[in-house]
């Protein structure tokens, strides 16, 4: 029998990742424009992942210093070994979960993409930013936001009721928090951050048929898919795509269009 899937028992694959975030990469990068780097800053990229942003990140600040940090111990090994092996440099890694940053006041900016819907608690995640901070400090993140992906959700839903599936999914917790502009907006003010920017930002991202679509839920969409035995995984997400595709058939170049609703924060620590 299934049993309650917790984000710890969650298992990345840093090479199935890096082959299959294009559209996360294109958000970070959009988002790294707006820090107007010097070159000197000390950045703190929070769920960095594969490492490659960060990396970018660590390019763009010659002088600075940057740290990288994700719960997942798979991500950090991986980024360790490809974005900064041998000998020391200003980039760094570290194992770390979002919600108990343990930083002193010595960032520049604390940076999050397309990370903190999987974080529960976002309070916690925002104290710990403004602790990490200097005076004056940048806090600059997307994450996903209220009705996000929401017709790739209905499929999922669905497929998930069927008798085939449903037993696998009985005691579901939800493993994405979406939010709205103004509960943000309270937190900012709570945590001690001036706020600058805080807004839902609509987007429409094409995966590159329905096999590109199945790539994109085998490699994210893991608190739902990991729930099923692995030898059932693939069958159960190409019930998903088909679901979707049915619905949202590919565009003329054959791309499969997802909906998707951004986050985006712009904050300075008070």
């Amino acid at each position: 029998m299934p049993r309650t899937l917790s984000m710890t028992d969650i298992r990345w694959n840093p090479s199935d990742y890096a082959a299959n975030s294009a559209a996360q990469e294109a958000c970070a990068r959009e988002l790294m424009e707006r820090l107007h780097l010097r070159g000197n800053e000390h950045i703190l990229d929070v769920g960095c992942g594969d490492g490659r942003v960060t990396a970018e990140l660590a390019r763009r600040v010659p002088h600075g210093r940057v740290v990288g940090v994700d719960t997942s111990a798979e991500m950090i090994r991986h980024a360790k070994q490809v974005q900064s092996p041998g000998e020391p440099s200003h980039l760094e890694f570290h194992a770390m979960d979002a919600r108990c940053l343990a930083w002193p006041a010595r960032f520049d900016v604390v940076f999050s993409n397309a990370v903190l819907h999987w974080v529960d608690d976002q309070p916690a995640f925002l104290r710990g930013a403004a602790a990490a901070l200097k005076p004056g400090g940048r806090l600059v993140l997307a994450a996903g936001g209220k009705g996000n992906a929401a017709e790739v959700f209905a499929a999922l839903r669905s497929v998930m009721r069927q008798p085939a599936w449903r037993a696998w999914f009985r005691r579901l917790s939800v493993p994405y928090f979406f939010h709205e502009p103004e509960v943000y907006r309270r937190w900012l003010a709570e945590a001690g951050f001036h706020e600058i920017h805080v807004a839902l930002v609509p987007g429409r991202v094409a995966y590159a048929g329905p096999a590109g679509l199945a790539a994109w839920l085998r490699t994210t969409w893991l608190p739902y898919t990991q729930r099923v035995p692995e030898e059932r995984r693939e069958a159960f997400i190409a019930e998903v795509v088909a679901r979707y595709v049915a619905r949202h058939p590919p565009d003329g170049g054959g791309n499969v269009l997802v909906d998707i609703v951004r986050l985006e924060i712009e904050a300075v620590r008070n």
